[in-house]
């Protein structure tokens, strides 16, 4: 820790609200705030991504969580998150320690240019040396519009904000090869391969919206963005500069191979899908061989009402994801110039343009240490006639 570093630290309700009366753990957030601002007085730019605002509000809606439906916590959501930045506002204060708030929603972080405004909104709170406290906006997220989690949410913060390490905060001290409850279970320090793990990643908490699985998940985006994971157990003092010194045992996701140009990056790491394109497994292969992109003639099926500028999913005719990439067309002009190759372009879409419906600078090409997504079923496809 002898230079200045770029830090997100994550944490989940389960630390931050007590299970049984779903109140604010003080102890934990007492500890938390003092370790950061330790930590910011040392040079280093930090980022909190907090959960808690549907926990602290369920009391309010007169709601538990295993009763609580999309709109209770939506409702709860809207009630806990002020009492949330008080309290967060309270504590830090204690240590000179200035916060603001950013509430985000998986539109923000999939649209390109609300992606940069986001970045740039965080520099300019780093310089003036104020913590960002980011959450999911979730009085207004559907569920098809959410994040899902935290975790992946703070692995998207930090290929923002090109971080050099993201914290994940949790109540067990990192990943074990199985349950941890189990006596033979095996404690794992450091993962270079995430999809090798992924099975013994199952179970979430009460309160929490992910589980280790959604850590591994995080961690891959991570990696892919050049950025090392750590996960640890959440204590009450010194939590992130423990970790940090390595005065107690965590697990550490490497980085490996080679780190894209932050625009693949941004490609690579999804939280939803817009669309996706079906291509023969000749091309698939091909894509992976020469810097190419994917023509009109090229279709075979598509999904998703997708606009220009949105990101696509490429699968091959086998249904494995190859590839994601920036599309020049929405899903309507897509399945038009598909449908009609024998006509020109301009007759079809009713303008001139000499584009692919992805361009060979916009797409990327997945590698093994991608997870990719599973394909969408088959009576969600629009399939191209021959």
């Amino acid at each position: 820790m002898s230079k200045k570093q770029k830090i997100v630290v994550k944490i989940g309700s389960s630390l931050l609200a007590n299970s049984d009366n779903l109140t604010l753990r003080y102890a934990f957030m007492n500890g938390l705030m003092s370790d950061l601002a330790h930590l910011q007085r040392e040079g280093h730019d930090i980022v909190l991504t907090s959960s808690g605002s549907v926990a602290l509000g369920l009391n309010m809606i007169g709601k538990r969580p295993e009763d609580a439906g999309i709109l209770d916590k939506q409702a709860a959501a809207a009630c806990g998150q002020p009492l949330l930045m008080n309290a967060y506002r309270q504590v830090a204060s204690e240590f000179d320690l200035d916060v603001a708030q950013m509430l985000v929603t998986v539109e923000d972080m999939e649209e390109r240019r609300r992606f940069l405004n986001i970045k740039n909104t965080m520099f300019r709170l780093f310089e003036n040396d104020i913590l960002p406290i980011i959450n999911e906006n979730d009085s207004v997220a559907t569920r098809d519009l959410r994040v899902g989690d935290n975790d992946r949410l703070s692995a998207k913060v930090a290929q923002m904000i090109e971080a050099d390490l993201l914290i994940i905060l949790t109540s067990v001290e990192g990943l074990y090869d199985r349950d941890p409850s189990d006596p033979d279970a095996t404690f794992i320090s450091e993962i270079e391969d995430v999809s090798e793990h992924l099975e013994s990643t199952t179970g979430i908490s009460a309160l929490g919206s992910g589980g280790m699985l959604t850590k591994m998940q995080a961690a891959n985006m991570a990696q892919n963005a050049g950025v090392e994971t750590i996960i640890a157990e959440g204590i009450i003092e010194r939590p992130v500069s423990s970790v940090l010194n390595k005065e107690r045992r965590f697990t550490r996701c490497l980085v490996t191979g080679e780190t894209a140009s932050p625009l693949k990056v941004w490609l690579s790491n999804r939280l939803q899908v817009s669309g996706t394109l079906v291509v023969s497994n000749t091309l698939a292969a091909d894509l992976a061989k020469k810097d190419r992109g994917i023509s009109r003639a090229d279709v075979i099926s598509l999904q998703g009402d997708f606009l220009k500028g949105d990101v696509l999913h490429v699968y091959s005719e086998d249904g494995e994801e190859v590839a994601r990439g920036l599309t020049n067309f929405s899903s309507e002009e897509t399945l038009l110039m598909a449908r009609n190759l024998d006509r020109p372009v301009e007759d079809v879409i009713g303008y001139k343009t000499q584009s692919n419906i992805i361009g060979a600078e916009n797409i990327l090409v997945l590698m093994d240490n991608h997870l990719p997504l599973d394909a969408p079923a088959q009576d969600q496809k629009v399939v191209i006639p021959v």
